[in-house]
């Protein structure tokens, strides 16, 4: 029988997730619509945050759908995999344009829930049918960001630990989890005050960065595991927080893209359409990857490198050791982008840029506006994560130089 968490640290996880990660830190309001998406492992997790969204007066919009697995001869295989199996072009290009536009008017906020009962259950599907699918959905992903910038509406991502991802982390479903309570504070006494403690605290050096953005030029990433220069480009922010994803201890900016040239390396794998790939290193010349490479999946990276917009560098994040509880590898993004350790990490996203990392008014900002100053846009976002030593020197536009990061901690 699989782990199951503790009826309180359910109810707090869904507490955290409806009354601090939505509504940018302070919850939803009586008669809010919350869309939540989960799968069957998730079952426990969702009940509970589906409970909590009526206990704060809001209206609850199932998404909830049978697991994905790979399945044998013996019994069937997931609607997922069948679909990508045997869908013809006309069906991977079906947009429900009437549908998905009252669904994007009609909620204020989503809940995501990871729950993988077979982390490999798409392994073998052709990528290219996956990531054509992303660009035909990508207007829903639009109108939801373009209602966001607008103050309409929040989101937020979580995670709930089945034995197949513990085995893909190579943890026991009980270490597994603990790992999930520590990263979420879910063994305080009050979950969600710590969390606006712990943000409190990575506020002063978001500040700290933003005063800093204006007179920055570039920014020079060095370790042994990369040497990157990424220019940061004009009228950027910096963002933390604001309940988007859960855990999150990241602080990250959208730089423009033209300005990234060097190398890096990453030592922590990166899970895609059910593969596993890893060793990957990637060289930028003038914004683009001209050269990429893997120890493992290198063809389903350089496919994934090839869809548009995704040569390109959308997001730059670093962690603070700090700041983050979580000490073992994951198997998931969620929570290895977030990973503390002896060095926190950096991550860089290949894809779409957060338009919200523009340092004015992003429901004002059109898209020529945006081209303009270099935000990327694709249909993909795919963060890869390095954990090994780096130091981050921002350039400044004086010709003076400032080192923001070393050894695992932001040092402005």
């Amino acid at each position: 029988m699989s782990y199951r968490p503790s009826d309180i640290v359910l109810k707090k996880y869904a507490d955290v997730l409806v009354n601090f990660a939505l509504g940018g830190g302070k919850g939803i309001k009586k008669g809010e619509v919350v869309r939540v998406s989960a799968s069957e492992s998730a079952k426990p997790l969702f009940i509970a945050v589906c409970n909590a969204i009526v206990d704060a007066g809001g209206h609850v919009l199932s998404n909830y759908a049978p697991d994905d697995e790979q399945g044998d001869k013996r019994r069937a295989e997931s609607f997922t995999r069948y679909f990508y199996e045997h869908a013809q072009p006309h069906q991977i290009t079906f947009f429900p344009g009437k549908f998905l536009k009252g669904l994007a008017d009609q909620i204020d906020h989503s809940i995501f829930i990871l729950a993988d009962a077979d982390p490999h259950a798409l392994k073998g599907i052709d990528p290219t049918k996956i990531m054509q699918r992303g660009v035909t959905l990508k207007p829903f992903k639009d109108w939801l960001n373009k209602k966001e910038w607008n103050g309409k509406f929040t989101w937020t991502i979580a995670m709930y630990g089945t034995p197949a991802m513990a085995e893909e982390a190579g943890l026991s479903e009980k270490v597994y989890w603990k790992q999930i309570v520590k990263a979420c504070f879910l063994d305080q006494k009050n979950p969600i005050a710590k969390w606006k403690h712990v943000y409190r605290d990575i506020e002063k050096y978001r500040s700290r960065l933003n005063k800093l953005s204006p007179k920055i030029d570039r920014l020079h990433a060095k370790g042994p595991d990369m040497d990157l220069l990424i220019k940061l480009g004009e009228k950027r922010a910096w963002h933390a927080g604001s309940g988007r994803n859960i855990p999150s201890f990241e602080i990250f900016t959208s730089p423009d893209w033209r300005g990234t040239n060097g190398w890096i390396r990453f030592n922590q794998p990166l899970y895609r359409y059910s593969n596993k790939v890893t060793g990957i290193q990637l060289w930028f010349k003038d914004g683009r990857v001209i050269k990429s490479s893997a120890k493992t999946n290198e063809k389903l990276l350089k496919q994934m490198i090839a869809t548009k917009g995704a040569d390109k560098i959308g997001e730059y994040s670093l962690t603070d050791s700090r700041h983050s509880r979580i000490t073992k590898f994951m198997a998931e993004t969620l929570f290895d982008e977030n990973m503390g350790g002896p060095f926190g990490n950096t991550h860089l996203a290949l894809g779409m840029s957060y338009r919200d990392t523009y340092a004015g008014d992003v429901s004002r900002l059109t898209d020529k506006e945006a081209a303009r100053l270099g935000f990327n846009d694709s249909s993909v976002h795919t963060d890869i994560i390095s954990t090994t030593r780096r130091t981050v020197t921002a350039h400044l536009k004086d010709g003076s130089k400032k080192v923001i990061y070393k050894n695992g901690k932001f040092v402005l």
